[in-house]
Parts: C-alpha cells; sequence; structure tokens
C-alpha cells in the first residue's frame, strides 16, 4: 500500500487485527476508500481537473476532512463509480459495504465523529441474474482437455485442481491455500472467507485425483506443505491457477470471456443442486455461504425441474373440448 492517511492506517489495522479480517479483504477496503477519498478530493475542488484520477494523493486527509462528509457525498460517489469508472451493482454494493464499514468505526469504536453520514446510505439493488455455469457435457470435456496434458506432472496436478473446483465448489483462494497435512481420508481443511475454517467432504473422484497427483508431486518444493506447486516449485498462486484455467477453458473451445475459474465454482453448486437433489442449507454449508440468500441463486436454475412440476398437475392434459364432452 502507498502512503496512506494515520486514520485509514488505523482503520485497517483493526480490520485485519481485532476484526480478523483476511488480508485480502482488507485490502478490498483499502482500495475503496482510497478511491472514496480521491473522489471527495475532486468534489470538494481541491485537485486540478486535469489531474490523473489515480494519481490523487490521500497521505493529508484528516479527521477534520472526514468531518465535512454529508450522505449527498456518500450518494455522490456511488453515482460516480457507476457513471464514471463503469462500476456494477456488485461492485458498487461493496463500495457501499466500505464506506459504511469506515464510518461505523469512526463513529462508534474510536468516537472521532458525533454522526455517522453512512447511517443511512443504503445498497444499490441488486440484479436478478442467474449464475453462469457449464453443463455437465462442458465440465466432461474440460477434464477430458486436461487429461491431454502430454506433461504427466501438470496433467496430474491440473485435473486434481479443475477436480475439485468442479466437484466441491471451492473458491480461488481457498484452493491454493490447500495444504497437505489439512487433507484426512475423505475431508479437507480449507480456510475460506473471513479467515473462517471449512470442511470439505471429498468424493472418490477428488480422492483419487489427489492420491495420482501427490505420487509425482515434487520434493523438493519451497513450501512443504502446499499441495500445489507452481513450475518455479512454490505454492501455486492465484494467477497461476486462473492462466492454467483459461488455457484449457480455450483448449475446450469456450469463451474465457463468459467462463472463468470462478464459473467453475457456480458449476459445482449447480451439478449438485440439479442432479443431487441437495437442500438449500446443504449447499450454503458446503460453499461457505454466510446468508443463505447468496446461496439462493442457485434454485432458479433448473428449468426441466419447474417445467415437470408444471406438467405433473393433474390439469396438465385437460383441454376444452374434453370439458365439454364430459358434461
Amino acid at each position: 500500500m502507498d502512503d496512506i492517511p494515520l486514520i485509514l492506517e488505523d482503520y485497517l489495522n483493526y480490520m485485519e487485527t481485532i476484526r480478523g479480517k483476511s488480508s485480502n479483504t482488507v485490502k478490498e477496503y483499502f482500495f475503496d476508500i482510497r478511491t472514496f477519498f480521491r473522489f471527495l478530493k475532486i468534489r470538494y475542488r481541491l485537485v486540478n481537473k486535469e489531474t490523473i484520477f489515480d494519481e490523487i494523493e490521500i497521505f493529508d486527509i484528516d479527521i477534520d476532512f472526514i468531518k465535512k462528509v454529508t450522505i449527498q457525498d456518500l450518494h455522490a460517489f456511488i453515482s460516480f463509480v457507476d457513471k464514471t469508472r463503469d462500476n456494477g451493482n456488485h461492485a458498487k454494493a461493496r463500495k457501499v459495504a466500505s464506506v459504511r464499514s469506515f464510518f461505523n468505526y469512526l463513529h462508534t469504536k474510536v468516537n472521532l465523529i458525533e454522526k455517522n453520514p453512512a447511517d443511512n446510505l443504503e445498497f444499490p439493488k441488486a440484479n436478478s441474474r442467474q449464475p453462469v455455469y457449464l453443463t455437465l457435457e462442458q465440465a466432461k470435456l474440460l477434464l477430458d482437455t486436461v487429461n491431454k496434458n502430454p506433461s504427466e506432472l501438470f496433467r496430474k496436478r491440473d485435473y486434481a485442481i479443475i477436480t475439485l473446483f468442479l466437484n466441491c465448489g471451492l473458491r480461488l483462494s481457498e484452493l491454493v491455500s490447500i495444504d497437505i497435512d489439512k487433507i484426512k481420508e475423505d475431508t479437507l481443511t480449507v480456510i475460506g472467507k473471513g479467515n473462517k475454517e471449512r470442511t470439505i467432504y471429498l468424493n472418490e473422484a477428488c480422492i483419487k485425483a489427489i492420491d495420482e497427483y501427490i505420487k509425482i508431486r515434487p520434493k523438493d518444493t519451497k513450501d512443504k506443505n502446499a499441495l500445489f506447486i507452481s513450475k518455479r516449485k512454490n505454492r501455486i498462486s492465484n494467477r497461476a491457477v486462473q492462466h492454467m484455467i483459461d488455457k484449457y477453458l480455450e483448449k475446450t473451445g469456450l469463451d474465457t470471456s463468459i467462463y472463468s475459474t470462478h464459473k467453475l465454482r457456480h458449476t459445482a453448486a449447480t451439478l449438485m443442486y440439479k442432479y443431487g437433489n441437495v437442500d438449500i442449507k446443504a449447499l450454503q454449508e458446503i460453499l461457505g455461504h454466510e446468508n443463505v440468500a447468496t446461496t439462493q441463486i442457485y434454485t432458479h436454475i433448473d428449468d426441466e425441474r419447474l417445467r415437470d412440476a408444471v406438467n405433473s398437475n393433474p390439469l396438465s392434459h385437460t383441454f376444452p373440448s374434453d370439458i365439454k364432452n364430459q358434461r
């Protein structure tokens, strides 16, 4: 992080050390509040109009500056990121959450402001979108593509990675953080969102894929306990996994502007719900969602089940001529 005002540094330290937020989450808070501060400098006419946005300094922002902020400033900020920075609803909602958290800290935790201007800041209305996912046939084709990799080491490593994504619905950060000593028979413990530990149950395909990879996993690694190792023998990075999966998606003939690493998580959830008759609460536990409302997007995906339900109605084959003949 670059030079930041003390008031923001204190907040970030509080979120990480007291609230136990992950370093990735804290970085997101930092980026959002930094964007907010830069916007305020533009709104308050404190920088030249020609100044490049990403070069606006924020180190001089102090509590007196913060005390001037009003709910109108907050509304203007959300409008700014919507119209000027092309933020979608998800990105805008995250910025609202970051700003609300920051002002709540100043008001209730350290008592630096008398009124909280973010008290009435609303979240943008969410779009009702269905998740993007691979069909069962596409998922099988993807695994088949991975299995054609001529390098035995990377074939087995990549096959295990994609098998875990498609079967367990792991997040990217959860997958790269897997340690060998956290695998016990058919269970795996991962560090999920908010630094929360979660137990993943492994099916036969996952157990076999991991076992096959571990047999040839390099022993002279820099991180002895990391399950998945990069070409340089470090723990594999988020970016390396994303690049690897994009490569296989392209080889499978799947559009990488539509499908991605995160869409494999959607695929796992969809396949479990569609073919496994998994109830929504169980799916919530598997995916590690804090709120069941997040999981409910998967209840709208099974058109065949809905179609069958409507067709099962005893009146589904009753036509006007039938009624007339029964009189």
